[in-house]
Order: structure tokens, then C-alpha cells, then sequence
């Protein structure tokens, strides 16, 4: 199965959700499920804004 998001990506969330500290090790088993459903929200919003900003170019 191909990666939807590079682990940069998710570490870079992680850091800006205040929780890099529970993933340095590359163990993302360690954050809770609420954090995963930050993140996982983190990266939609990122994603759609992105998308806004290319659909804006065209």
C-alpha cells in the first residue's frame, strides 16, 4: 500500500500539534487516539487549502 503522507509530513504535524516529542523514535503508536484524529484533521485542512490554492492558479 502506498503512503498517502510522507512521515516529514506527519512528524512536521506532529510538531506543530505539540506531540513530535511521542514520535521521534519513528513509534507513532505512542500518541492517543484523540491526537491521531488531530493529526488526521491537521492534514485534510492542509490538504484542502492546498487545493484551493491550485485551483485558484488555473
Amino acid at each position: 500500500m502506498a503512503e498517502i503522507m510522507s512521515d516529514k509530513t506527519k512528524y512536521e504535524l506532529a510538531e506543530e500539534l505539540g506531540f513530535a516529542h511521542k514520535v521521534k523514535d519513528g513509534d507513532w503508536g505512542n500518541i492517543t487516539t484523540r491526537e491521531a484524529g488531530l493529526l488526521v484533521r491537521e492534514a485534510i485542512k492542509k490538504a484542502e487549502s492546498l487545493m484551493t490554492q491550485q485551483n485558484g492558479r488555473q
